[in-house]
C-alpha cells in the first residue's frame, strides 16, 4: 500500500507516528507526576495534622529515616510539590505543542492522499 504514496507523505505518516507515541510519553509522564503532587499534597496534610511528638520517618531509597526537624521536612515536601507542579505545567505546554503539530500533519496527510478538493478548470486553448 505504501507503494503508490510520495515519499513526501510517506515522511509525513513516519513523523505522525512518531508524534503520536511522543504524546502518549508525555501523557503518561504527566499522569505520574499529578499523582506524585496529590501524594505529596496529603503527605504534607497528614504531617501538619499530626501531634507535635509524633515519631516521623521519611524515605531514604530503600530506608526509613527517623526525623528530627519536622518543619523542615515539611518545607522539603512542599518544595518538592512546587517542582514536580512546574514540571505538570511544562508537560502540559508540550502536550499542547505535540497535538497542534499532530493535527496539522494529519490534515496535511489526509489532503494529500485525498488529492486537491477542486481541481482549477483548466483554461481552454484557442487553436482556431
Amino acid at each position: 500500500m505504501m507503494d503508490n504514496i510520495p515519499p513526501k507523505v510517506q515522511n509525513q505518516i513516519a513523523q505522525f507516528q512518531q508524534l503520536t507515541q511522543q504524546i502518549q510519553i508525555v501523557t503518561t509522564q504527566k499522569i505520574q507526576l499529578e499523582a506524585q503532587v496529590r501524594e505529596l499534597e496529603k503527605t504534607v496534610e497528614e504531617l501538619e495534622k499530626a501531634a507535635e511528638d509524633a515519631v516521623v520517618f521519611k524515605n531514604a531509597g530503600s530506608l526509613l529515616i527517623q526525623v528530627k526537624d519536622r518543619a523542615a521536612l515539611v518545607t522539603e515536601l512542599k518544595e518538592q510539590k512546587e517542582t514536580t507542579e512546574v514540571r505538570v505545567k511544562t508537560l502540559d505546554r508540550q502536550d499542547k505543542h505535540l497535538r497542534e503539530r499532530h493535527k496539522s500533519l494529519q490534515d496535511q496527510i489526509t489532503q494529500a492522499l485525498q488529492g486537491p478538493a477542486v481541481a482549477a478548470p483548466k483554461p481552454e486553448s484557442d487553436s482556431g
